[in-house]
């Protein structure tokens, strides 16, 4: 998919896929402990990468860099740097959903392990490895050890989304995105501000925005009119420009995550008055940032202050 649309009160300009719009990816940067079996008939381990990432593989003795080799990374990553008890892979580019890049490290005493190089992992909206410790003893110290840690990193996330998804459920700004996201407006408070319509090769677009009482809202239809792979969404943000440091709080539902060829589903946002106001307690104008599986901009919606509604 390669048209991305800019839309802006009155103004629609087509962008291209663009490096400079791709998203924050901290939230999807995995720490792993990967223990792969000496079987001879043991399949090839996945490591899932994703540009504007370096992915650190480590292992327990040094490698052997005469006997290490990655095969047609040429052109889609940078030269991989061997040396000591890790091997390190930068992509230059996302990896096309098909590509699986076969990677032999053989340490110095002979071992050697297989891995397939891969776009990042659709399970779990698609993490990405950041570092993957590898042992082959799963029952050494260090090996248990890594495993206790990634255990308990799972257990914290899972314990802050429980707590997030608590918060939501008592939540008047999702159970109103909730109404929208479901095409019920006239159950909310909202009342249309602006509409846009955008259509390309790919994908066909319709954006509504809505004015509130001290809220605004967002509805993005998206009608996936391309005869490839599915359309996946893969995050959200709400900025006052396009750093992540400026995120704003903000309540979204989604019709449906995943959209096959001729597939429609929408997404609704809610903004509350006070994600628009400064730490001097002004309001300013924000931007909401839809970005699709491989990491790029498909819809920019401005959201002005004037929508809410006193």
């Amino acid at each position: 998919m390669r048209a991305l649309p800019l839309l802006r009160y009155g103004l629609l300009l087509v962008l291209l896929a663009s490096p400079s719009l791709a998203r924050d990816v901290s939230d999807k940067l995995t720490i792993r402990t990967l223990k792969v079996s000496a079987h001879p008939a043991q399949e090839a381990s996945s490591i899932y990468v994703s540009w504007q990432v370096v992915t650190a593989l480590r292992f327990e003795a040094e490698v052997d860099p005469t006997r290490t080799k990655f095969l047609g990374w040429e052109g889609r990553f940078e030269a991989p740097l061997i040396g000591g008890k890790k091997v390190i892979l930068e992509p230059l580019r996302e990896l096309d959903s098909g590509e699986a890049l076969p990677l032999l490290v053989t340490l110095v005493d002979g071992t050697e392990f297989t891995f397939l190089v891969k776009t990042k992992s659709q399970e779990s909206w698609g993490w990405i490895d950041y570092q993957v410790n590898v042992f082959k003893d799963p029952d050494s110290y260090n090996a248990v050890l890594s495993s206790l840690y990634d255990s308990l990193g799972r257990e914290r996330k899972l314990s802050e989304e429980n707590e997030r998804f608590k918060k939501e459920e008592n939540s008047v700004d999702h159970a109103y995105a909730t109404l929208l996201a479901n095409g019920q407006v006239k159950k909310t408070p909202f009342r249309r501000a602006k509409f846009w319509r955008s259509k390309n090769e790919d994908m066909d677009m319709v954006v509504e925005v809505f004015s509130g009482p001290e809220k605004a809202a967002a509805v993005i239809h998206l009608t996936n009119t391309y005869y490839g792979q599915p359309w996946r969404f893969d995050g959200a943000y709400l900025t006052r420009d396009f750093s992540s440091d400026t995120a704003r709080p903000f309540a979204l539902r989604l019709e449906r995550s995943v959209l096959v060829s001729g597939q429609s589903g929408r997404i609704a946002v809610v903004v509350d008055k006070s994600a628009f106001e400064d730490k001097g307690g002004q309001l300013a104008d924000l931007a909401l940032q839809i970005f699709r599986d491989d990491g790029l901009l498909q819809v920019l919606v401005a959201m002005d202050h004037t929508l809410l509604r006193q």
